[in-house]
C-alpha cells in the first residue's frame, strides 16, 4: 500500500517537531558550562548556541543522515514503513519530555535510535535492522563519553600548566573569551550531528514513498534536499533558543562547579569528539559526550569528592534505560495500533 499524502505530511511535521524537542532538550549540552561560569547570560547563551547550531549546515556533509536513513531496511511504496518512522519519533519525543521534566540529560539521539529500532522490529522482526550501523552507534555509547572525559582531562592539565604563571584575573578573562569560541565549536558539532539524524529520517521516509531514489545524496546544491537540510537545522536551532533550563542546572551547576578554564576545556574536548564522529558518519549522543568531558575536567579542577557522583549515577542509569525504554514504547504503540 502506498504512503498517503496526509500521512507523509503529518510524519514530516512530527519529525521537525522531534528536532524542536531535541534542541530544547539538548540545549544544555551547548550552554550549561558557559552559563554556569557566567561568561554569558542564559538568554545570550541560547541565542549564541542556536546560531551555531544552524550554520553547521555549511560545514559537514550528511554522513550521519545517511547512517540514520539505513537503520531499518526500507520497502519502497510501503505505508507501514511510514508508521515505523512515526511511531519511532513519537516514542523518542515522549521519552525526551519525560526526562526533561525530571531534569535528566539523556540522549535524544539514542531515544531516536531506540524508538526507530523498536518500531522496525515490530514492523518486520529483527531482520529489518541493519546491525552494522547499530553496532557503531552502540559502541559510541561508551566511546563518546570516554573520549570526552579523556580530552577534557588532558586539556585541563594542559590549560592549567600554560596558565601557571598568570594571575587569576588574567586567567578568568582569557578563558572567558575562549569559552565564546569553545561554545560555538561545540554548538556546531551539536547542530551537525543532531540535525542530521532528522534529515536521515526524512530521507528514509521519502525513499519509502518512492519520491526519492535510495541513492539520493543530501546536498545544499540539490533543490530536492535543500529544504530538508535547512528546515532540520532551523528546527533544532529554534528548539535550542527556548532552552531546557532544568537540564542546564543539572549539567552546569549540580554535577560539578566549573570555572571558565574548565568550561573551555570541556566544550573543546566535546567538540573534537563530535567532529570526529560526524566525519565518520556515526550518530552519537551529544549529551553523553559533554557529560564525560565535564567529569574529566572536574577530576582535574576539583577533588573527585567534589563531583556529585549520585547525580552522575542517575544520569548513567538514564543513559542505560533510554534505548530499551524507547524501543519498548515503540513496540507497545505498534501493538495498540494493530488492535485498532
Amino acid at each position: 500500500m502506498e504512503i498517503s499524502f496526509t500521512l507523509l505530511v503529518f510524519t514530516v511535521i512530527i519529525a521537525l517537531g522531534f528536532d524542536l524537542v531535541n534542541g530544547f532538550h539538548d540545549a544544555a549540552n551547548s550552554i550549561a558550562t558557559i552559563v554556569s561560569t557566567r561568561v554569558l547570560s542564559p538568554i545570550q547563551a541560547v541565542m549564541w548556541a542556536a546560531f551555531f547550531n544552524f550554520i553547521a549546515l555549511l560545514i559537514f556533509p550528511a554522513k550521519v543522515a545517511d547512517s540514520i536513513s539505513k537503520i531499518v531496511i526500507i520497502n519502497p511504496a510501503d505505508a507501514e514503513y511510514a508508521y515505523v518512522i512515526l511511531i519511532g519519533l513519537l516514542s523518542a519525543i515522549i521519552w525526551d519530555l519525560i526526562t526533561w521534566r525530571l531534569g535528566l540529560p539523556t540522549s535524544s539521539s539514542h531515544a531516536l535510535i531506540g524508538g526507530l529500532s523498536g518500531a522496525g522490529v515490530a514492523y518486520a522482526g529483527f531482520g529489518a535492522l541493519r546491525w552494522n550501523i547499530l553496532s557503531d552507534a552502540f559502541l559510541f555509547i561508551f566511546l563518546a563519553p570516554l573520549m570526552g572525559f579523556v580530552l577534557g582531562f588532558l586539556m585541563t592539565i594542559g590549560a592549567y600548566y600554560s596558565a601557571y604563571t598568570k594571575t587569576p584575573r588574567k586567567i578568568q578573562k582569557f578563558f572567558g573569551k575562549g569559552q565564546l569560541i569553545s561554545a560555538a565549536l561545540y554548538s556546531i558539532g551539536h547542530g551537525a550531528n543532531d540535525a542530521q539524524k532528522t534529515m536521515g529520517i526524512l530521507i528514509a521516509l521519502f525513499v519509502a514513498a518512492d519520491i526519492f531514489e535510495p541513492s539520493i545524496q543530501l546536498t545544499l546544491t540539490n533543490p530536492d534536499t535543500l529544504w530538508i537540510i535547512v528546515s532540520c537545522h532551523l528546527a533544532l536551532a529554534i528548539g535550542t533558543a527556548f532552552g531546557g533550563w532544568r537540564i542546564v542546572r543539572t549539567m552546569g551547576m549540580r554535577l560539578v562547579k566549573l570555572k571558565p578554564i574548565g568550561g573551555f576545556c570541556a566544550e573543546t574536548g566535546g567538540a573534537i569528539t563530535l567532529y570526529l564522529a560526524t566525519h565518520l558518519g556515526i550518530p552519537v549522543s551529544t549529551t553523553h559526550t559533554i557529560t564525560g568531558a565535564i567529569i574529566g575536567v572536574g577530576t582535574v579542577s576539583s577533588r573527585p569528592s567534589k563531583i556529585r557522583w549520585g547525580i552522575a549515577a542517575n544520569i548513567v542509569w538514564a543513559w542505560i534505560l533510554t534505548i530499551p525504554a524507547t524501543a519498548g514504547l515503540s513496540i507497545l504503540f505498534t501493538y495498540f495500533r494493530n488492535l485498532i
